[in-house]
């Protein structure tokens, strides 16, 4: 058992050393925030990301770890997110991920169950893909 627990930790942190694709990229994001690991989910997005949600901005990576990403780490770890749909387009160095999810559980003492849309941007830098823009949309479940 303590082998096994020590193999998905080095999994967890290695995520970004193994996301080749874009679509592996934005899905090691969404595990590293499920995991709680921000640092992990961090260097995934580039310096000067932009994150649009709910008619917000968020103008850089600095902007985001210090206002949205321990919310949205903690949100994660507490509820469960299924894709439902996803496609990945990419024209050289760039590349783009969009996906529709439904998400479920509890946070903060609230049943949950959205359904969100996502569209991530991603760069290509050397061997890795950093995604530079994020765009978050979801709606309660009827």
């Amino acid at each position: 058992m303590r082998q096994l627990t020590s193999l998905i930790a080095i999994s967890v942190f290695s995520l970004p050393l193994y996301a080749a694709t874009p679509t592996e990229t934005v899905a090691a994001f969404h595990e590293a925030l499920a995991s709680g690991i921000s640092e992990q989910a961090s260097t995934l997005l580039s310096p000067e990301i932009k994150i649009y949600e709910s008619g917000h901005v968020e103008r850089s990576r600095d902007e985001y770890a210090g206002h949205h990403l321990p919310a949205d780490t903690a949100f994660a770890k507490a509820t469960k997110s299924k894709v439902l749909k996803q496609n990945e387009r990419i024209d050289g160095n760039l590349a783009v991920v969009m996906q529709e999810t439904e998400t479920t559980g509890q946070f903060q003492g609230k049943n949950v169950h959205l359904f969100g849309t996502e569209t991530a941007l991603l760069e290509k830098q050397g061997d890795q893909w950093v995604i530079f823009h994020l765009h978050w949309s979801s709606r309660k479940s009827q």
